[in-house]
């Protein structure tokens, strides 16, 4: 029934609602929560990346777990365990407990998230009416993600920050009723293996990276720490990809690779997550410490990349039979450059310019998503559909991750080497712009305005930074997109390959 159908399409775009706004919920609470947590710099990167690693690191295995044991049953433990970490986070007491509650909440979305695709895979037959859902389901993920640091100013207009995270629990529940009512059932498939070794290795490897990230940025970098982290994370990769190499049922086949489309698209999704995460956090911060905006007026700025996100992306889809992935990828991330570009060049000269930037960067990333979900979901094998949808997921992440461990540290990293503290000033102001308008606070004005100046010069000295390194990555994808393997046959996956969309 094509009402059941779509009724099932709502049902996990909820779930991945949740999921997507919780990856940017707190840019614009951070400030707010770390205030109130005394959390230090260390430990705010921490905040927000503990939710996309952990999924990372574990989406693969989920994908292949669905398979086994049924995507309706991970959708639906998924959403239990989202919910019960969401109450866990909005009354930690320590940076430490909320670091721990985002883990958590993590584990829950890494159930869910490849269930999501799998699930449109699986009640969608006509390809037309597929990439249609395709195309929202991508554009609720763009569209979750700009409409996190609204939710988060929304809510802290009015409750404790705690309550971003209790927002999230009505969701889960009605998420839970539609999902027993119309989600098709079936158990998977019992005979197949389940592999949380490589889980454990591949976060291993991730946690390495991202720490060695950190710590290379930071104002005295630790060499003996950077080089025990490099090693963490090198020895977790390739413990990974030998033990996938030698596995009849590994968690990721990296020979879905050889299709020349699923590689673009893998690729187009990491760039396009990469921006949209970096970019959102370090312009959410700047609104706020720098302009003196609230919470929510931050957010309402950031909306305007699901402004071009949402009505391009769905266009996108339904005319993604007759373009075709490439092309919208391609020129899908060269709007995004261009929006990104224009707005390192309009840089402080008004806020409508930064608006009129965002809602072409949202435009083009909404395009390129939509195109590069169809692509990996659309042309790997059909059983093979939970791996394709945790590859496309961990694209998604590591996108994520990497954009706000890159831009988020690069940040860091310029404001401590740039700034020039003025006379008398406390050595901790150089550590981000929270710890000088916190050392401002208490001083007297003649003394408070100086180091405030230096250190919002210093600020936006990272924030251009940061946009270059952001505009470079798409950039590089868009020429990706172009010329990989350009007029030569797509490399099939096997004989068992699924309808395939055009290139």
């Amino acid at each position: 029934m094509p009402a059941r159908r779509w009724t099932v399409l709502l049902t996990v775009s909820l779930g991945l609602l949740l999921i997507s706004v919780d990856m940017t919920v707190l840019y614009t609470a951070l400030p707010t929560l770390t205030g109130e947590l005394r959390a230090n710099a260390s430990e705010k990167l921490w905040i927000i990346n503990a939710y996309p690693l952990v999924m990372a690191g574990l989406l693969m295995g989920a994908g292949t777990l669905g398979d086994r044991v049924g995507h309706k049953r991970m959708y639906l433990v998924g959403l239990a365990v989202f919910g019960a970490a969401s109450a866990a986070a909005a009354y930690a007491a320590s940076p430490t407990i909320l670091i721990a509650a985002r883990a958590f909440l993590a584990v829950g979305a890494a159930a869910m998230m490849p269930a999501t695709l799998s699930l449109i895979r699986t009640t969608f037959d006509d390809e037309r009416e597929r990439n249609i859902a395709i195309a929202i389901w991508g554009s609720v993920a763009v569209c979750g993600t700009a409409l996190g640091p609204i939710v988060g100013g929304l809510l802290l207009e009015h409750f404790w920050w705690g309550s971003v995270f209790l927002i999230n629990i009505p969701i889960v529940l009605i998420a839970l009723v539609l999902t027993v009512l119309v989600a098709p059932g079936g158990g998977g498939a019992a005979d197949k293996p389940w592999d949380p070794l490589a889980s454990v290795q591949i976060m291993v490897g991730l946690v390495g990276l991202v720490y060695a990230i950190k710590e290379a940025t930071n104002p005295a970098p630790s060499l003996p720490a950077i080089g025990v982290a490099v090693i963490a994370a090198v020895l977790g990769f390739w413990l990974f990809v030998r033990r996938q190499r030698g596995r009849a049922y590994p968690l990721i086949d990296f020979t879905l690779f050889r299709d020349p489309r699923i590689l673009i698209g893998v690729v187009a999704a990491a760039a396009a997550m990469f921006t949209t995460a970096g970019v959102q956090l370090i312009l959410s911060q700047r609104l706020q410490l720098v302009l003196g905006q609230s919470p929510l007026e931050a957010g309402l700025v950031v909306a305007a990349f699901a402004l071009g996100s949402l009505p391009v992306g769905i266009v996108a889809g339904a005319r993604l039979h007759r373009v075709g992935p490439r092309k919208l990828i391609a020129g899908g991330l060269l709007a995004s450059t261009l929006g990104v570009v224009a707005m390192l060049v309009v840089g402080t000269t008004g806020q409508l310019a930064v608006i009129l930037c965002l809602v072409v960067i949202g435009a083009g990333v909404g395009v390129a998503m939509t195109a590069a979900s169809s692509a990996i979901v659309g042309n790997a094998p059909a059983h093979r559909a939970g791996m394709a949808s945790s590859v496309e997921e961990v694209s998604y992440e590591l996108g994520s991750l990497t954009g706000v461990a890159i831009l988020g540290s690069a940040l860091t990293s310029v404001y401590s080497r740039v700034i020039t503290l003025p006379a008398g000033a406390p050595a901790e102001a150089a550590a981000s712009l929270d710890d000088a308008r916190a050392a401002a606070a208490g001083m007297a004005t003649e003394d408070a305005d100086p180091l405030v100046n230096a250190a919002v010069r210093a600020f936006d000295s990272g924030y251009h930074v940061t946009l270059v390194i952001a505009a470079a990555a798409l950039a590089a994808a868009t020429i990706f997109s172009l010329l990989y393997r350009r007029g030569r046959p797509n490399a099939p996956v096997d004989s068992a390959s699924s309808a395939v969309t055009r290139s």
